[in-house]
């Protein structure tokens, strides 16, 4: 290290449980610091070995401590999310006082001059409390990575969170490593370049000691400090490979082109030694792969949202190849291989962020000051917001985005050709016929069908040999490559929803209206024989030896800017067994296997719906090209539109008439039992039957359309994201809806019983003689049918206020529930005995809102008047406050809502007559998207952009707003086409 100074100095390290990454790149950097003559103290859980293989010395004391606990896995690739939030909880916040205590006690003794974390919270909070300056060094932190569990946990868990970013605000600044997510909570930034771990040994030199001859290649098989202990054969291997495993236990066999590495062996001597590098995606495999110019065979992490950040730059320096989780399992290694010996990774950057990083913990232990990115405290909460939680706001200057991160939302409009006036001009729309014969259908003119169609004929120039070498992403890679462009393609569309008034409530049998989006989904589908079939090199592989097999290839658009794959494929035998349709469970079960392919379920479960429900047998194979531009997680029905242009896809390529009604409910087959997502239907309603600018009115019992609703010229309906991720597949959602039933299981009991008594006060009084009158009849039908209520919504207001309001607990937990009325009797949801589920607000809540949405309609027809408005306006607001009490709000969507309520009442608004009158949140709540009515007029417009900017500068969040209509699927109808080769695109 350059410049050391004088005064030895004492640094206290602290290292997370997480694998052995960390330990990796932390010790590159307390090497430097001990070259500089100081002492460091390494708190880790990790092996001594980790650290003393690379430095040995006197100035370098290992204390061995777990300070928490990273995420727990049930294999190298198996995250559980809810393990780690139980498993941190015990670790780090249950003992955090005595932690607290221990580790001040600790930092005072050995007289630390400056605290490092890589990337353990409390030690943060411990050093400010021992008064000792601290700084962090990494790439990610946890409240990020636990971000993503909470949604599946439930927002009851999200102290964890504030606490961890809490700990973190103590930090001055952190060190931030190439490769890096979002970190909201630290007040400052300073970038290093890529800590690497230094060689011990040439190339030649390894290999030579191995005993590998200079004409084999070499595969290193690293999946981290978490050994994988997967079944290795012979056969994964091309001919004249060999293999070099780390972290393999001493009594795992191998076979005879395999070669185990000792534990204590130099990962970065093997991993430069070798030809490709086969394991997961994290920053001590990213790190090395790059800086020695390995190619990288990576398969997927679920939960761990690091891992798109390291993915992308992995990519960009063309160092990458996808392997999808069960070729890797079953030993279909060869075609990846293949792929990423021809690929030349071209990093560039600095690798000596170990030197740089010393020497900036130096000068901050001396008393130096680094000077920060500069950017405005207002951005501090733009990462959260993302994430779908909130944070203290903590003064001081916040980090930056990556730049792809942060435009990942236009960047995936862009790709998607969302209706924008801008994207598309008039003469554009003439210009179709140079790249397609239509043979059926129209394309309406809409400009997002357009685009997608000009985006199909720019894959098939990249199918072209000229084209080959010019960079593409993979999605635009894959989509051009299996498609038989001579042959007809089908192509279909279906819009999102906005949730006027119902949402929730849908599954209690409520009234609904729902307006479809101008935002929407397109699907592109061709079936071909099994012998024409374009094929994957991977999925060739896979072919049995008796020959072609129908085989199911879908691209899904856009997908790289989230952490899921690409490409998912499968022969379509896997859905049967036995001759018969696999069920549902299993295939949810198929899908679920492998979490960055379980978005595949959406579309290719539309496959296995037909089969089982309609009977449909499907021989040919099938090539499936998903284009969405309804955004996900804000509340709009982002899957309901991919199911629905699946379906209609799937449909019209086979010659299927299915009506627009069943076809709604056949999809939402397919998201409540192979997605496994609990929602009701009228968000594939909306999106198969609705027309544009009317809003769809259905009873959702299931689903009866009462037809469509003519929205009132002088009205008009807005939705404004919140920037808050919503999943009906969450936890919050799940347990409003189990709420729901439970309270509908109480009342049902509660009825039997009465109407019980009734009968036998109606008995003893034909026993004496005495006829019942006709009071006591009608009272008697009337527990008739409440005793055998169907849905929720069949009882009104205030016969629930009148008889079974305080019959009702506020909550009751899972276990004293299922002792007293054994189940809920919902098929698409499970109690847990051990939670605790609100009862009476989610059992409200669909009663009241079936009366406000009646009332709604009802005032859609009204007079225009801003009384009408008003009316309107405010169902809506009580709707809102409705689902808060349920537990389904969240930060931003309350924050919209005061806004709109604001520009309502302000003082200019009113001298105009009112131009803003109600707001709601929408769809399953908990974050997504808030819809707004108003005047339609230029005003309200003006008011809406003024909305975004307070918002934005509330937040750092500039909010989407949804604007416009289109025609639901069944209106669109499909298209027929086949496309022009001779046009240069």
């Amino acid at each position: 290290m350059v410049g050391s100074e004088k005064k030895s100095l004492v640094f206290a390290y602290y290292v997370t449980g997480h694998g052995f990454g960390h330990a990796t790149r932390v010790i590159e950097v307390v090497r430097n610091l001990i070259q500089a003559g100081h002492e460091v103290h390494v708190v880790t859980g990790a092996p001594d070995y980790v650290y003393t293989i690379e430095t040995q010395s006197p100035r370098l004391f290992i204390r061995k401590v777990l300070l928490d606990c990273g995420a727990v896995q049930a294999d190298a690739l198996t995250v559980d999310p809810l393990a780690s939030l139980e498993k941190y909880n015990q670790t780090a916040v249950l003992p955090r006082d005595s932690i607290l205590a221990t580790e001040v006690e600790w930092l005072k003794s050995v007289k630390a001059d400056l605290v490092i974390s890589d990337v353990v919270p409390v030690a943060c909070r411990a050093a400010a409390d021992a008064g000792i300056r601290a700084v962090c060094c990494t790439n990610f932190s946890w409240d990020f990575i636990y971000a993503d569990y909470v949604m599946s946990a439930g927002y009851h868990n999200r102290s964890i969170i504030w606490q961890i970013a809490e700990d973190y605000s103590h930090c001055e600044f952190v060190i931030r490593l190439p490769g890096y997510c979002p970190m909201p909570a630290f007040r400052d930034v300073i970038d290093v370049p890529l800590v690497v771990r230094r060689l011990h040994k040439t190339r030649e030199k390894v290999r030579e000691e191995l005993g590998i001859l200079d004409s084999q290649k070499v595969l290193i098989y690293n999946f981290g400090g978490q050994p994988a202990g997967w079944k290795l054969k012979k056969e994964y291997l091309p001919e004249g490979w060999i293999c070099l495993v780390c972290g393999a236990s001493e009594d795992q066999e191998i076979p005879s082109n395999f070669i185990k590495l000792p534990k204590d062996f130099y990962t970065p001597d093997a991993i430069a030694a070798s030809d490709v590098l086969l394991g997961k995606i994290g920053y001590g495999t990213t790190s090395e792969a790059l800086a020695y110019k390995v190619p990288l065979v990576f398969v997927r992490r679920d939960h761990f949202n690091e891992e798109p950040f390291l993915r992308n730059m992995i990519e960009h320096y063309q160092a990458g190849v996808e392997m999808i989780r069960r070729d890797l399992l079953n030993g279909c290694w060869a075609p990846y291989i293949e792929r990423a010996i021809t690929l030349k990774p071209c990093y560039d950057g600095g690798v000596n962020g170990g030197e740089v990083a010393a020497r900036i913990l130096q000068d901050t232990a001396t008393g130096k000051h680094h000077t920060s990115h500069g950017l405005s405290g207002a951005r501090r909460l733009r990462d959260a917001i993302v994430l779908g939680y909130q944070l203290q706001r903590i003064t001081g200057k916040d980090i930056a985005i990556p730049e792809w991160y942060s435009l990942a939302q236009n960047e995936l409009r862009s790709l998607t050709q969302l209706p924008n006036k801008e994207v598309l001009d008039n003469s554009s729309l003439t210009r179709q016929s140079d790249y397609f014969t239509i043979l059926h259908g129209d394309h309406q003119g809409l400009p997002d069908t357009l685009g997608f169609l000009k985006r199909l004929a720019e894959m098939e120039s990249l199918d072209r040999p000229q084209n080959n070498n010019k960079l593409q992403t993979r999605d635009l890679l894959a989509a051009s490559a299996m498609f038989n462009w001579e042959e007809e393609i089908f192509v279909s569309r279906a819009p999102g929803r906005l949730d006027v008034i119902g949402g929730i409530a849908d599954y209690s049998g409520s009234l609904v209206l729902q307006m479809p989006t101008r935002e929407s989904c397109h699907v592109a589908i061709q079936r071909n024989h099994p012998s024409k079939h374009k094929l994957w090199k991977h999925a060739q592989a896979r072919l049995p030896k008796e020959g072609p097999t129908a085989v199911l290839q879908i691209v899904s658009l856009g997908s790289e800017l989230g952490n899921r794959g690409p490409t998912f494929d499968m022969n379509l035998s896997d859905f049967v067994e036995d001759g018969q349709p696999i069920t549902y469970e299993k295939a949810y079960n198929y899908f679920a296997r492998d979490p960055a392919q379980k978005w595949a379920a959406y579309v290719a479960g539309t496959i296995l719906v037909l089969m089982t429900e309609l009977g449909i047998h499907f021989e040919d194979s099938i090539s499936i090209l998903v284009s969405s531009g309804v955004p996900e997680g804000k509340g709009v029905s982002s899957s309901a539109a991919i199911e629905v242009a699946s379906m209609t896809a799937v449909a019209a390529a086979h010659g299927l008439n299915i009506d627009p009604r069943h076809l709604a409910l056949l999809c939402q087959k397919v998201e409540n039992h192979i997605v496994g997502a609990p929602c009701g239907v009228m968000d594939q309603m909306a999106s198969a039957c609705g027309e544009a600018n009317k809003l769809l009115a259905m009873v959702c019992q299931p689903a009866e359309v009462l037809g469509l609703v003519d929205i009132p010229p002088t009205i008009r309906f807005w939705g404004i994201d919140s920037g808050i991720r919503h999943s009906v597949g969450g936890s919050d959602y799940k347990s409003v809806r189990v709420g729901a039933f439970m309270g509908k299981k109480i009342i049902k009991s509660s009825a039997s019983v009465e109407l019980c008594s009734s009968l036998s006060n109606i008995s003893t009084q034909q026993i004496n003689w005495s006829n019942p009158d006709d009071a006591d009849e009608d009272g008697k039908n009337l527990l008739e049918t409440e005793a055998s209520l169907d849905y929720l919504c069949n009882l009104s207001a205030h016969r629930y206020e009148a008889s079974y309001a305080t019959r009702l607990p506020e909550s009751l937990s899972g276990q004293e529930f299922v002792e007293k009325y054994l189940d809920h009797d919902d098929s698409v949801t499970t109690i847990d005995k051990e939670r605790n589920y609100a009862v009476r607000a989610p059992t409200r809540h669909p009663i009241y809102e079936n009366f406000r949405v009646k009332a709604f309609k009802a005032l859609l027809s009204a007079t225009p008047s801003n009384y009408q408005l008003s009316a309107l306006g405010e169902l809506m607001y009580q709707c809102h406050f409705s689902y808060s009490a349920c537990g389904l709000a969240s930060n931003g969507t309350d924050r919209l809502i005061n806004l709109v309520q604001e520009m309502q009442h302000s003082k200019s608004s009113e001298s105009e007559g009112g131009t803003l009158f109600g707001a709601k949140i929408t769809g399953g709540g908990s974050g997504g998207t808030v819809c707004v009515i108003g005047r339609n007029c230029l005003r309200s417009n003006e008011q809406l952009v003024e909305i975004q900017q307070r918002y934005k500068t509330a937040t750092g969040f500039l909010p989407y707003v949804f604007e416009g209509s289109s025609p639901g699927a069944a209106k669109f109808g499909h298209l027929q086409i086949r496309l022009i080769k001779s046009r240069q695109i």
